[in-house]
């Protein structure tokens, strides 16, 4: 099935996107990818929205990325989607038994009827054929939506721990037991905060939460009662042509309002030893990974460590890359890297089965992936952190956060790192409606 192509431009942009996201709300799925305008390298837009499902694929865990793999080859087209964390069941001999109280499928991808990009002042819609007639009356309809904003009121959410400060610091103690056994080096060890019978409204719970941090892979998924409301600064992984490019985090610090303070932690953190460890681990961890399926010898570190500011944290982020054989399948790169190591631990494995007995929670869509495929095979995929999800039918809210537990780890200061990473998701929540 084709695409047509129609390019408009427009004035003023931020409300153009603004009343794009708004008017996709009428559709029942929906991918919204936003770049806040970050001149990253290998950005290729600044903002998509992907919606109207032609043709899905949803399922669990079992034989996921086999699904996926056949699902790709025959639409040959733009595919986007989710792969949850849980979809590690299918890559390695692991379970997932702990309380889920969203309901999300373990993967699921469609390929969107309407899909528009926006490229600077430059507004492209890849319509299916099926209904291309619809391109001009849609882009006039969004530059004229009118949106009826909810009236604001205060938010009856009660937000709680799954678990507590004294359980968490006995599980981070266990961590730390197995790291200096030497059955781990490195754990990224979880904990949700939730709400119960609450509602919230999605489209300016996630405006809001963009507005506070304005990262570099924001997502908003709506799949018919399901929202993944996303604040997330990292990429997992990336294929552009036969270059597959992957850009973990790990170290984390507050921006400060003294310009001098706020330099001055930034540097701090670019030499603390500890993120460092964390960070090389990792990236040691990502290499490995990339070698299943690269070229040989192509496995290189372009960037290591480096402080880049957001607007609610500094995080130090690495750039790993490899090249692939033209033959070798976009999906397989995806399947020998999963789940990323960044939400894992070091060896990965053994850390993932560690972690899964001493979490209360599923982690499901946290710490899984939202992206997309071309029709050409390339592809794009986040993590999801800094994030909330909500299930609408049961008005249930979850947000989750974590931190990777090393030697050399404080068991408060672990603690007060998942805090800090709360604290957007948490403000949005309470001062939303």
């Amino acid at each position: 099935m084709q695409r047509t192509l129609r390019t408009f431009s427009v004035d003023k942009i931020e409300g153009f996107k603004q009343n794009l996201l708004n008017w996709s709300q009428q559709f029942e799925t929906i991918v919204w990818l936003d770049s806040n305008n970050y001149n990253q390298q290998y950005s290729n837009f600044d903002c998509a929205l992907a919606t109207d499902e032609f043709t899905s694929i949803k399922t669990d865990y079992f034989n996921a990325f086999d699904k996926l793999k056949e699902y790709q080859t025959i639409t040959k087209d733009y595919i986007f989607g989710y792969i949850s964390y849980d979809v590690k069941n299918d890559v390695e001999q692991l379970s997932s038994k702990n309380f889920d109280g969203l309901d999300f499928a373990d993967l699921y991808f469609f390929q969107p009827k309407k899909l528009i990009f926006i490229k600077e002042n430059s507004i492209e819609f890849h319509y299916l054929k099926m209904v291309d007639d619809e391109i001009e009356s849609d882009f006039e309809e969004i530059k004229k939506f009118n949106y009826q904003k909810t009236e604001k009121s205060k938010p009856d959410i009660k937000i709680k721990l799954r678990i507590h400060k004294d359980e968490y610091h006995a599980k981070v103690t266990k961590v730390l037991e197995h790291i200096h056994r030497g059955d781990i080096y490195e754990a990224n060890f979880c904990q949700e905060f939730y709400a119960e019978n609450s509602t919230i409204n999605p489209v300016e719970v996630y405006t809001h939460l963009n507005e506070i941090s304005e990262p570099p892979f924001a997502t908003f998924l709506k799949i018919e009662y399901q929202y993944l409301l996303s604040a997330t600064p990292e990429r997992y992984l990336k294929k552009e042509g036969s270059k597959i490019i992957s850009q973990p985090i790990k170290g984390t610090a507050k921006r400060l309002i003294s310009e001098f303070d706020d330099s001055k932690i930034a540097s701090d953190l670019s030499r603390d030893e500890k993120e460092r460890a964390e960070n090389v681990m990792i990236v040691d961890l990502v290499r490995n990974d990339l070698s299943k399926t690269a070229k040989i010898g192509s496995v290189k570190v372009e960037e290591l460590c480096k402080v880049y500011s957001f607007k609610q944290v500094h995080q130090m982020i690495s750039t790993v890359v490899s090249e692939v054989a033209e033959k070798m399948h976009p999906v397989e790169v995806i399947r020998s890297t999963y789940p990323m190591g960044s939400m894992t631990g070091a060896p990965k494995v053994s850390a993932m089965k560690i972690i899964e007995n001493l979490e209360e929670t599923k982690r499901g869509l946290y710490s899984g992936t939202v992206g997309y495929f071309t029709p050409n095979g390339d592809f794009d995929f986040n993590v999801i952190i800094r994030s909330i999800l909500y299930n609408e039918e049961k008005k249930y809210i979850s947000y989750s956060v974590g931190s990777a537990i090393t030697a050399k780890s404080i068991v408060e200061k672990e603690y007060e790192e998942c805090l800090l990473k709360a604290k957007a998701m948490k403000y949005v929540l309470l001062n939303s409606k």
